[in-house]
């Protein structure tokens, strides 16, 4: 059983900011595709944020520019460092990962990941 470990969730006012890491298993290689997605109370997952096996990123609209995505490889560490956060973004938040290669582009949909951590809880109020 793979384990994702997601920390630096928490609560934190509007504007405020967190970062995310996620800790995978010596074997999640750099040849893996990585991502964050969120869920809130009463609504489906959705995409946050994804890096490739060559580090090409993508950001979801409602993030973009706000947030960044990042991995070292040398840790087998993901990051997602959260700026100016605002209450829509509370949720659970997951790291997943995905056998992928050089030049393949990521799932956009968390069904589509194999491993996924436990989750770690962001709450931003007004």
């Amino acid at each position: 059983q793979v384990q994702l470990v997601e920390t630096g969730g928490g609560s934190v006012q509007a504007g405020g900011s967190l970062r995310l890491s996620c800790a995978a298993p010596i074997y999640i290689s750099n040849s893996y595709c990585m991502g964050w997605f969120r869920q809130a109370p009463g609504k489906e997952p959705e995409g946050v944020a994804t890096i490739d096996a060559d580090r090409r990123t993508y950001l979801a609209d409602p993030v973009r520019g706000r947030f960044t995505v990042s991995r070292d490889n040398a840790k087998n560490t993901l990051y997602l460092q959260m700026n100016s956060l605002k209450p829509e973004d509370t949720a659970t938040y997951y790291c997943a990962a995905e056998p992928s290669g050089r030049g393949v582009h990521c799932y956009s949909s968390l069904t589509m990941y194999r491993y996924r951590g436990q989750g770690t809880q962001v709450t931003v109020s007004s």
